[in-house]
């Protein structure tokens, strides 16, 4: 989640940061200190710009690199899960084609991980986009309290994707700026306009549809995870639901962090609230009623379908795995391929898997490490604010066939 980045669109899913540009992946500062993130700076995105486009330099040799071999060992797992897709799907990056990566997927289906440095190093060239100036926050697997069906305590509906929500018919609607029909429902006319936003939901304007797939028991719990994109919920007895992101409303996302820095409740001062997710929970609970109409400043609201298997699924629709799976934008990194971190945090720098993406993970060198579920996974994740250089691990001879273009 990274919404997101999540874990699939979202998915891409903790709050710092990203509750001043995220939209998708939540960042949250640590319950104990930690460095704090910083909203960071960031050429704009360009329409229709990719990793071709913006600028393609040899890297280093592969075998220099220094692989950990228990980290290649685990980036090797998630290369050889995400080979079915790798080999297909169309990179959207104009790096790679689909056979590029079939020596590489065919050796590894049997290669051992005690080796695995020795994989990379045999199979892969490193490239540089855009300057390889990177730049790396964290998301993880939230978990709250929910059941599956409603009762005393369990108040908040978390909804499935909703039959009416559909893109507008060619002629219905102005498209959007990447060329899609946006989103949103034909009303009683026949006429297409905007779908119900956070507040007319919460309001009940999808009540008694059945859409209702599990409750949750705090409103703002669930507006974090929602954020995410993919999470647990656990009921009193212990069973637990892991919900995915199936949709999105239509509406941009807010940042509520944001608002909050704009009209002065953020900072130091006597009556001001921490920016961390901590803080932010705190003035929303002092505050329910003006909380509420806070967090309804973000219209956009997320939908949810029941996961089932191994995952939380990432957007290259294959499970992404703690501490080797990164969400990135797959205009500038194919979706699938491994990615070499050097930056000034030592636990993210290495290898890892693009297999996800995330509203707020766009252009080049811009990556959001997963660290998993739980508490050690929310700490790292929260405090993720990395800075440093970033390589793309491409198939052997890919590099001169760009060069001869």
């Amino acid at each position: 989640m990274s919404v997101f980045s999540g874990f699939g669109k979202s998915k891409s899913a903790a709050v710092i940061a990203a509750l001043f540009l995220l939209g998708g992946c939540v960042r949250l500062v640590p319950e104990t200190g930690g460095p704090r993130p910083v909203t960071p700076s960031r050429p704009p995105v360009v329409a229709g710009q990719t990793a071709v486009l913006s600028g393609i330099t040899r890297g280093p040799a592969v075998a220099g690199l220094g692989f950990k071999a228990d980290n290649a060992a685990l980036a090797l797992r998630s290369f050889v899960v995400s080979c079915p897709r790798l080999t297909k799907r169309t990179d959207n990056s104009g790096l790679t084609v689909p056979g590029d990566w079939v020596p590489a997927c065919t050796a590894a289906a049997n290669w051992p991980a005690a080796d695995a440095p020795r994989f990379f190093a045999s199979y892969f060239e490193s490239a540089e986009v855009a300057g390889g100036n990177a730049f790396v926050t964290g998301y993880f697997e939230p978990e709250i309290a929910g059941t599956r069906t409603r009762q005393q305590g369990f108040n908040v509906p978390v909804y499935a994707m909703p039959r009416d929500l559909v893109r507008a018919k060619p002629g219905d609607a102005q498209p959007l700026p990447d060329g899609k029909m946006p989103l949103g429902r034909y009303d009683e006319a026949g006429v297409f306009t905007a779908y119900w936003d956070r507040a007319q939901i919460e309001a009940g304007a999808l009540a008694g549809m059945g859409l209702e797939i599990g409750w949750a028991a705090d409103p703002v719990e669930f507006f974090f995870l929602q954020i995410q994109g993919s999470g647990r919920l656990r009921a009193p007895d212990g069973s637990v639901i892991r919900i995915g992101f199936a949709g999105q409303n239509g509406h941009a996302y807010t940042g509520i962090g944001s608002l909050m820095r704009e009209r002065g409740l953020i900072g130091s001062s006597p009556g001001q609230y921490d920016g961390s997710l901590q803080g932010i929970q705190k003035y929303l609970r002092d505050f329910p009623d003006a909380g509420r109409r806070l967090m309804q400043q973000n219209r956009s609201f997320v939908f949810f379908r029941e996961m089932t298997g191994a995952g939380p699924v990432g957007a290259l629709n294959v499970p992404v795995t703690g501490r080797s799976t990164v969400a990135a934008d797959p205009a500038f990194v194919p979706l699938g391929a491994p990615v070499w971190l050097q930056v000034d945090r030592a636990e993210t720098s290495g290898l890892w898997v693009a297999q996800d993406t995330g509203g707020a993970i766009q252009g080049a060198n811009r990556f959001d490490s997963f660290w998993g579920a739980g508490a050690e996974a929310r700490r790292i994740a929260g405090g993720m604010s990395a800075r440093g250089r970033a390589l793309i691990l491409l198939p052997k001879g890919v590099l001169t066939r760009l060069e001869q273009r």
